[in-house]
């Protein structure tokens, strides 16, 4: 089962896959921004706006509504058509914010799925540097990452009621 969320989906190649960030914020706080930034540096472009989550083999996954797929919004230019993947799993969110200086790792839980969690300025000048070093950091060198120390869902976390 899929749900769909108001985020963008950007993809980096690293440790020889794809690996996500899913990009979380209210309209008009720079997601779109962001990736048309983070496509210079060798991100590509999975969903803009909205994306579709589902789980798969302990891992979340998302891609974008058949609508929008390949397709992104320059804010004052319009919509263009950009290379894009299908989809990818996800191994960051980052949502838009005010970060601390120095944070402590967060997760949430997409699909049931625990998932590294971050906060940032997604309109900052080096918001995309950012994005290329937590991603790198927290999802593409598992022996450096927390992600081995990431808390198994239960009924409780996931919102559900306990037997």
């Amino acid at each position: 089962m899929s749900s769909t969320l108001h985020s963008g989906l950007l993809a980096l190649w690293s440790g020889g896959r794809w690996r996500g960030v899913l990009v979380q914020g209210p309209s008009g706080s720079g997601k779109s921004d962001l990736a048309l930034r983070a496509l210079d540096l060798g991100f590509r472009l999975v969903s803009d706006d909205r994306t579709l989550v589902w789980s798969s083999d302990g891992a979340a996954f998302g891609r974008a509504p058949e609508t929008l797929a390949g397709l992104l919004e320059v804010r004052g230019v319009g919509v263009i058509r950009v290379p894009a993947l299908a989809f990818c799993r996800i191994d960051l969110v980052v949502a838009s914010g005010i970060p601390e200086r120095l944070p402590d790792p967060g997760v949430v839980f997409l699909a049931g799925t625990a998932v590294p969690h971050l906060i940032l300025r997604l309109t900052d000048a080096s918001a995309p540097h950012r994005l290329k070093e937590a991603l790198c950091c927290l999802g593409a060198r598992p022996e450096e990452s927390y992600q081995v120390s990431l808390p198994t869902p239960t009924a409780s976390t996931l919102g559900e009621s306990d037997p």
